[in-house]
C-alpha cells in the first residue's frame, strides 16, 4: 500500500529538514505557490521514494548527489544547497574538496569550476551558521 500524499508530503520534508534546518519552509513556499502537488510530485519521488530508502546511509547519498550534480553542470542552485546538505550529514570539506577534484577528472575542468564556485559559497553559508 503506498503512502497518503499528506504522508508523502510530510515524508518529504522531514528528510529535507535533516539536509538543511529550515529548508522546508523555503522551498514549501516556492513548489506550493507552483502547484498544490509539486511537493508531494517531486519530493514524494526524491525524497520519500529515493532518498529514503534503506540500502546507502544519507552522508553517502549526499556524496553522490554532489558528484552528479557537479558533473551535471547544470544545477548550480541544487549543487549548492546538497553541498550544505551534504556537510550537514557528516560530509567534511576535505571530503568535498576530493569530490571536485573527480569530477575534474570525469566531467571536466568547467564542472570542476561551477563546483568550486558552489563549495566556497556553501562553505559560507554554514560558517554563517545558515
Amino acid at each position: 500500500m503506498s503512502a497518503s500524499p499528506f504522508d508523502r508530503r510530510a515524508q518529504a520534508l522531514a528528510l529535507l529538514e535533516r539536509l538543511e534546518p529550515g529548508a522546508p519552509d523555503r522551498v514549501a513556499g516556492n513548489l506550493d505557490s507552483f502547484h498544490a502537488e509539486a511537493i508531494e510530485l517531486l519530493l514524494g519521488f526524491a525524497f520519500t521514494d529515493v532518498i529514503a530508502r534503506d540500502g546507502i546511509v544519507l552522508k553517502t547519498r549526499e556524496m553522490l548527489t554532489v558528484a552528479m550534480l557537479a558533473a551535471m553542470g547544470t544545477a548550480p542552485g541544487q549543487l549548492e544547497f546538497h553541498m550544505r546538505a551534504a556537510l550537514n550529514t557528516g560530509v567534511s570539506r576535505e571530503e568535498l574538496v576530493e569530490i571536485v577534484f573527480q569530477v575534474a577528472v570525469y566531467a571536466g575542468i568547467p564542472a570542476a569550476m561551477n563546483a568550486i564556485t558552489a563549495a566556497k559559497t556553501a562553505f559560507r553559508s554554514i560558517e554563517k551558521g545558515r
